[in-house]
C-alpha cells in the first residue's frame, strides 16, 4: 500500500549561504538540537564556488535538509528560491551564521499559533556571538548595524515596539501565502557578493503592511548571530554606512516617495574633508560615518547600475 503524500509541515526553515560551510554547520546543528522538530529545512546555496558548494550540499543532506542551488549570487534571489520550494504555511529565514537558541522552534511555532489571522510577519531576538570584543571606539548609536536586537518582549511593528526593534533577516518568519502575494524579496536589494546593499526585509514588511497584513516581534524566539572579527574595523563600518546610504536611495526611488538628494548633497559639501581620513583610523568615526552615508546616498541616486536596480 502507498504511504500517501507527506503532510505539509507547519514551518519551513530556509537557510541561505554563500561559501561558508563552517557557519552553516553550526546553524544546522542548532536546528537539529531543537526540542520541537515538526519543521522542514531547506538550504539554498547562493552560487558558492565548487569546493564550498560540495561541502554545503553534503552538510544539508547529512542534516536531513533539502539542498538547493542558485546559479547566480544574491541573498534576495536565494531567499525567493527557498520560498518557492517551501511547503510550510510559514517560512522562517535564518542567516547561515545565526544559531537558533534552544527552544527557538517551540517559541516561534507557539507565537505563530497565537497570532491573529491577519498576521504575516514575525521577527525574533538576535543576540550577538562576538568573535572579538566590540572595540571601545564603536559608536553606541551604530551598534544596530551589526544586526543585534536584544529586546525580550512581544509587540506589533509600528505600534508598540521600542526604538531600534525591527524584523531583521537573521531571524524572521513570514506567512508563505502572504509573502508570495507581495512578490517575495526584491532582488534589486540585498547582499550580492561584496555589495552590502540591504533593506530587502524592511521593504517586504512595508509591502505586507500596505496590503493590510500585520507584522509582529517576539523576543522569546532567539538566535545567536556571529559578529565576525573582520566587521569590527573602522573600514568595514564606513563601508556598511556607505551601502546603507545607497540602499535608502534605492528604496526612495522604488517607493516613489520624496528623495533626500539635496539634503545629502548639502551635508556632504561640509563633510567632504572627512572622506580623506585614513579608512583604518577610528578618529572622528561617528562624523565620518555620516559622510559615508551621504556619499552612499548620492551614489545610489547617480550610479547608472544602482539607478537601474532601483527602478
Amino acid at each position: 500500500m502507498s504511504a500517501g503524500p507527506t503532510p505539509e509541515p507547519p514551518l519551513s526553515v530556509v537557510l541561505c549561504t554563500h561559501g561558508r560551510p563552517d557557519y552553516l554547520r553550526a546553524c544546522l546543528d542548532g536546528l537539529r538540537a531543537q526540542d520541537r522538530r515538526d519543521f522542514e529545512v531547506v538550504v539554498v546555496d547562493s552560487a558558492s564556488p565548487a569546493p564550498a558548494a560540495s561541502a554545503i550540499a553534503t552538510l544539508a543532506r547529512d542534516h536531513g535538509a533539502r539542498p538547493l542551488r542558485a546559479e547566480a549570487p544574491g541573498l534576495s534571489r536565494a531567499r525567493n528560491l527557498g520560498l518557492a520550494a517551501a511547503r510550510g504555511a510559514w517560512v522562517a529565514y535564518l542567516d547561515d551564521d545565526a544559531v537558533p537558541e534552544p527552544g527557538w522552534a517551540t517559541a516561534l511555532l507557539a507565537r505563530i499559533a497565537a497570532l491573529p489571522p491577519e498576521a504575516a510577519a514575525l521577527g525574533g531576538r538576535i543576540l550577538p556571538a562576538w568573535e572579538a570584543p566590540l572595540p571601545p571606539w564603536w559608536p553606541p548609536s551604530l551598534r544596530g548595524v551589526l544586526t543585534i536586537v536584544e529586546w525580550e518582549g512581544f509587540g506589533e511593528v509600528a505600534r508598540d515596539l521600542p526604538p531600534g526593534v525591527e524584523i531583521y533577516g537573521a531571524n524572521m518568519a513570514f506567512a508563505r501565502a502572504a509573502l508570495e502575494t507581495v512578490g517575495g524579496f526584491p532582488e534589486a536589494l540585498g547582499r550580492v557578493g561584496n555589495r552590502l546593499l540591504s533593506g530587502e526585509e524592511v521593504e517586504v514588511v512595508a509591502r505586507l503592511r500596505a496590503a493590510g497584513w500585520r507584522a509582529f516581534y517576539d523576543g522569546a524566539a532567539a538566535v545567536r548571530h556571529s559578529i565576525q572579527r573582520e566587521r569590527l574595523r573602522p573600514a568595514w563600518l564606513l563601508s556598511r554606512l556607505l551601502w546603507q546610504g545607497a540602499t535608502d536611495a534605492l528604496r526612495d526611488r522604488r517607493q516613489g516617495g520624496p528623495r533626500r538628494t539635496l539634503g545629502a548633497a548639502a551635508r556632504l559639501t561640509v563633510q567632504a574633508p572627512l572622506l580623506l581620513w585614513p579608512a583604518g583610523s577610528s578618529a572622528l568615526l561617528r562624523a565620518r560615518c555620516g559622510a559615508a552615508y551621504n556619499l552612499g546616498y548620492l551614489r545610489g541616486v547617480i550610479s547608472p547600475a544602482l539607478r537601474e536596480a532601483g527602478t
